[in-house]
């Protein structure tokens, strides 16, 4: 028998930890705010004590709707460390998906700030009888609701009585909805302390770490960029909302080292007329992810920002892989390879393992894989692949293909692939070739029917400011580079491309758009 049985480190130990031995080091910076470990130590105590006190047991959900501030980030953890369940929403969803996600997250209770307080007062009715009294809102006066600083005042900063086991529940996000109803993904303790750990070592975090959040902080993107500083003892800054500017101030003014951000905000930094003005010198590390990043703006961002860049492919469900400055520019199509404890796959149709080269589904394993969708079994089997050694692996949906080295390159979406005449068409193939045209700056390529083919690919651009081309021309142009089976039968020119708040494209919302079109 062991002498010692060592436990497993989870996010409420690092929190409480770095509270005791880190003390007056800044945890936490908010515009004028500055917190330090010691003080967001006892705040986040007090938030999870007073939701205790106000009745919550251990496992119970808590949905915060708020925009980025320091109250949301203690809310957040706070909610964490009184072993509740932290549910924190996307703050651009409709009411009516706040509502449906309050109801299927089972919350009892709810913290929001300013007009999304007002947004959920308006559905109060429909989800009052199962979080009665427990609404908490920060800058805003609503009747029965408590204002955030009376609700945390008087509780306690001793750590919450609570035990917390690994394998418990920590959050619930819910996915930004891009291929259909959103789900709600559940990360257990074990979980997260995978992903602080593994990240924190793959984006290359220190006790020196000064993180920029300018994500909203609901993103797991934002969580990656926490955890890993958290876990590190670093320094979070936390951006209220995100500008090119603004950022680029906050790096100079903070000394910001480390950051994660999705392709479209650095396309913004690049081409913003203020590059050149701010000292960037501190930046060390910092993070891509979210949708694929074309080569020339990876070339661009490597040759422009200072410190390196990290391109990291993943989901929010679990599985990594990390395209390292050292490799960037020998494999700048990849998005890397995964990291150390994980493993992928590349399938046929008929679940058959492809050979090296060969495009199919990705489908992986990682020591820090979701628990599953909330109350979703069908989504859940829908996601699963059985290893024939009995794992349960992950589906992601996304086509890819390996190299011999290793390195994963993406293909296209399952859903996103246009099948016309009975071949299989990857639109990300006919988007990279437009890609190259100095008149697009931002291109979708979409299914629309056919009568002939079934399905055609057709091009929705966003044009550089300033540029003039016609749309036949633009579509003669790519057709002229493109594969005979790859011909875009049509191009649509827009103002901007419909993204979600990480900066994904919504595809699905282009094929509502011009479903009534046929070629």
């Amino acid at each position: 028998m062991a002498w010692f049985t060592p436990d497993p480190l989870i996010l409420p130990h690092t929190i409480s930890q770095n509270a005791r031995f880190l003390g007056s080091k800044q945890a936490v910076v908010c515009d004028d705010l500055s917190v330090s470990w010691s003080e967001f130590g006892d705040g986040t105590s007090q938030i999870g004590n007073a939701l205790v006190d106000s009745g919550l047991e251990k496992g119970d959900r808590v949905v915060i709707l708020m925009k980025n501030s320091y109250e949301m980030a203690e809310a957040m953890f706070g909610v964490i460390r009184a072993g509740l369940v932290a549910v924190p929403l996307n703050v651009s969803i409709s009411d009516d998906a706040v509502a449906g996600m309050i109801g299927n997250a089972g919350a009892r209770a709810v913290f929001a700030s300013g007009e999304h307080a007002h947004r959920v007062e308006s559905i109060r009715s429909a989800i009052s009888e199962q979080v009665g009294d427990r609404f908490i809102s920060v800058d805003a006066d609503i009747d029965g609701w408590t204002a955030y600083a009376d609700f945390k005042s008087t509780a306690s900063t001793a750590e919450p009585d609570v035990s917390i086991s690994a394998s418990d529940e920590c959050n619930i996000i819910y996915s930004s909805g891009t291929t259909g109803l959103p789900k709600g993904i559940v990360h257990s303790h074990a979980c997260r302390e995978g992903w602080a750990t593994d990240m924190a070592v793959a984006l290359r975090y220190h006790s020196g770490a000064r993180t920029a959040c300018n994500l909203g902080l609901f993103s797991n993107i934002s969580w990656v960029a926490m955890l890993s500083t958290m876990l590190a003892g670093g320094t979070l800054i936390i951006d209220r909302k995100f500008s090119p500017e603004g950022f680029m101030a906050m790096v100079e003014r903070e000394r910001v080292t480390h950051t994660a951000m999705v392709p479209l905000q650095y396309q913004m930094i690049l081409e913003s007329p203020d590059f050149g003005r701010y000292d960037l010198n501190s930046l060390e590390a910092y993070m891509c992810c979210g949708s694929p990043l074309a080569a020339s703006v990876k070339k661009d961002v490597v040759e422009r920002l200072p410190g390196s860049f990290i391109e990291l492919y993943g989901l929010t469900e679990g599985l990594v892989t990390i395209l390292s400055p050292e490799d960037m520019l020998d494999k700048i199509d990849s998005v890397g390879r995964p990291c150390p404890g994980q493993d992928l796959v590349i399938l046929d149709n008929d679940d058959n393992v492809l050979p090296l080269g060969e495009a199919g589904e990705i489908v992986g394993h990682c020591r820090f894989m979701m628990a599953g969708y909330h109350d979703n079994d069908k989504e859940n089997e829908a996601a699963t692949w059985m290893h024939p050694n009995g794992q349960r692996w992950l589906r992601t949906g996304d086509i890819g293909r390996l190299d011999e080295d290793g390195f994963l390159y993406l293909v296209d979406r399952k859903k996103d692939m246009i099948i016309s005449g009975g071949q299989n068409i990857y639109p990300a193939d006919i988007e990279a070739v437009l890609f190259e045209h100095e008149a697009v700056h931002e291109v979708a390529v979409i299914g629309v029917d056919s009568k002939k083919w079934g399905e055609t690919p057709m091009a929705v651009i966003a044009l550089m400011p300033g540029a003039e081309i016609d749309a036949e021309a633009m579509t003669g142009w790519a057709n002229e580079r493109l594969g005979k089976q790859q011909r875009i039968a049509a191009t649509v020119f827009v103002d901007e491309l419909p993204r979600n708040p990480n900066g994904k494209i919504l595809k699905r919302e282009l094929r509502k758009d011009y479903a009534h079109l046929s070629f």
